[in-house]
């Protein structure tokens, strides 16, 4: 990235890594409660005696109450920053995993997951901006450390869940109300860091937004074009994370504990892809990632319903490891499109994400129940094609964001 102007702030200067470590410790945390919930449906299905149009409408109503509050927390606190506002989204996540072990009704289960819908709202905007704040101007390998460790703690999700769900029952759900209570203690700390740079940010006279010289028509169309793109993403890995275990299941006749465990190693490979999207966007381009990432997973998404169980399981961690490193990119991207709008931009995309994944969920759980599981991936296995709109993203020079907004 270009040097910022005169008198740059500390951030802009070195990256603070050991808060970029902090900030994606939680981020794990935050996601392994989120991850948990697609990863214990086969038990809540049997338990409750579900549909699978009732499945996805739990994510629905998870994901909606994650994504409707984003854009307005980020617009909120892009003019009054809260330092320690990440620790009320955990006691949320607290509170919802509470409201899930004691959960006896599927409204109750629907209650339970909002509420963690809730804090995952409350976490996000402003734990990318913290993120960003610690970078150092590199703001694509921040954001891709910041998503390691969301996508890294959404793959311990289902295996914590074969390893403690299914062996203990529903019961067990309370133990992991540890993993807000760590991030708590964690995120006090980065609260703290933040508050000092912040006053010393504040006394600073504010610099002006670079300007990046693409006409404000042209960046409408492209925060549109990047949207769909996470469209196409979020869809297909909705399909994954909700059905993809009863896909194993249902086609290849294995055991719960078993699909969870390739759940695992795909979100693993997902975690993987997140890494590598932003350091490849700094040095590349940002336009070419997204390019790659979401247009090259389609050979292998066309692949996987005619696989064995073996190729399967190859053919679902690259879908993973390739179409997961787009996000990165796409944030980063769009943050530079609109420079001193972190906030926003950051809520705008992780809200829309996770509303295309509740709504995806809710599609493919009714198109299951009328077509089955099998052909649910037969019609996913076309999304990521939609990456040929990327063609029309502009070309991004390297500008540095206004520290002053970080």
């Amino acid at each position: 990235m270009a040097k910022a102007a005169s008198r740059p702030s500390p951030f802009a200067e070195r990256t603070v890594l050991p808060v970029l470590v902090a900030i994606s410790a939680s981020h794990m945390l935050n996601d392994i409660v989120q991850s948990l919930i697609p990863a214990i449906y086969p038990i809540v299905k049997e338990e409750f005696a579900l549909t699978f149009t009732q499945v996805g409408l739990i994510t629905l109503c998870f994901q909606m109450t994650a994504s409707i509050l984003q854009p307005f927390v980020g617009m909120y606190t892009d003019k009054r920053p809260h330092p320690y506002s990440l620790l009320l989204g955990m006691a949320f996540t607290m509170a919802g995993i509470f409201a899930l072990w004691g959960a006896g009704t599927f409204v109750a289960l629907l209650g339970a997951v909002m509420l963690v819908g809730v804090g995952s709202s409350v976490f996000h905007p402003e734990s990318s901006r913290i993120a960003h704040a610690a970078s150092g101007g590199q703001h694509g390998l921040a954001q891709s450390v910041f998503q390691l460790g969301g996508t890294f703690g959404s793959a311990l999700g289902p295996l914590l869940a074969a390893l403690i769900v299914v062996p203990f029952g529903m019961r067990s759900i309370g133990w992991f109300a540890v993993i807000p209570l760590i991030a708590i203690i964690v995120l006090r700390r980065v609260g703290t860091w933040y508050k000092r740079t912040s006053a010393i940010r504040a006394r600073r006279p504010p610099k002006a937004a670079p300007d990046h010289g693409i006409p404000q028509r042209t960046v409408r169309r492209s925060i549109v074009i990047l949207l769909v793109l996470v469209f196409s993403k979020q869809f297909y890995l909705a399909g994954m994370g909700s059905y993809y275990t009863f896909y194993l299941i249902q086609k290849f006749g294995v055991s719960v504990q078993h699909a969870q465990v390739h759940l695992f190693l795909f979100l693993l490979a997902a975690a993987i892809g997140t890494y590598i999207g932003g350091p490849l966007g700094d040095r590349y381009g940002r336009k070419y990632v997204i390019w790659f990432s979401i247009l090259g997973s389609a050979p292998f998404t066309l692949l996987l319903p005619h696989a064995n169980l073996l190729w399967t399981g190859i053919l679902a961690a690259l879908v993973g490891l390739v179409l997961s490193s787009a996000f990165s990119a796409i944030v980063v991207y769009a943050q530079e499109l609109v420079p001193g709008k972190l906030g926003m931009i950051s809520g705008l995309f992780y809200g829309f994400a996770f509303g295309m994944a509740g709504i995806g969920s809710a599609l493919l759980g009714s198109l299951a129940d009328h077509a089955g599981i099998p052909f649910v991936f037969e019609v996913c296995a076309f999304l990521p094609l939609i990456g040929l709109v990327a063609a029309f993203l502009p070309r991004l020079h390297k500008l540095p964001l206004p520290a002053g907004k970080g």
